[in-house]
């Protein structure tokens, strides 16, 4: 693995878990899948999504669980309702086991300030974002006590989560 991972790399290095919790109620506007959602027009997810499940796939596939918990408000923003209906396609498709948690059921869960996915339970990747949603930048860290707030806001936010399947949106 480079000095500087990628996600793929990161995923492809993973041996047993791969946790990621989000938190935002919008990521932006520069995804060619939302912007066709919002204007209803079709939108093919097989191919754009086909990367990123072909990934899960083959990390699930070697044994690895993936498992991405959401924190949302209610009603919900239009980006989560676009991340909700493309949910089958680009996360379950590979693989993937997803549950949603209104914001207002999480008030008491220690949380970080940021996105994250959390690796082995021993790294952690921090995603970054503007004001606006659009990717900024990430950063990695392997120290136990950040590590150990990550698993513990994850899992405190899993456990309350509705997994998808049974999950309507506000």
């Amino acid at each position: 693995m480079s000095a500087n991972p990628t996600l793929d790399e990161l995923f492809k290095g993973c041996e047993r878990s791969a946790l990621h919790l989000e938190m935002r109620d919008g990521y932006g506007n520069s995804s060619p899948g939302f912007r066709a959602w919002c204007e209803g027009s079709p939108f093919d997810r097989t191919d754009f999504d086909a990367p990123w499940v072909d990934l899960v796939k083959n990390t699930v596939g070697r044994g690895v669980t993936v498992r991405r918990a959401r924190i949302i408000s209610e009603p919900t923003s239009d980006y989560i309702r676009y991340e909700h209906s493309a949910t089958p396609y680009a996360n379950l498709a590979g693989g993937e086991q997803v549950r949603w948690l209104p914001r207002q059921k999480a008030s008491d869960l220690m949380l970080v300030g940021n996105d994250f996915w959390l690796f082995d339970g021993r790294l952690v990747r921090f995603a970054f974002h503007s004001g606006n949603g659009e990717p900024t930048g990430y950063e990695l860290s392997e120290a136990p006590a950040v590590v150990k707030l990550c698993a513990t806001a994850f899992e405190g936010a899993w456990e309350r989560g509705i997994d998808h399947a049974e999950y309507r949106l506000a």
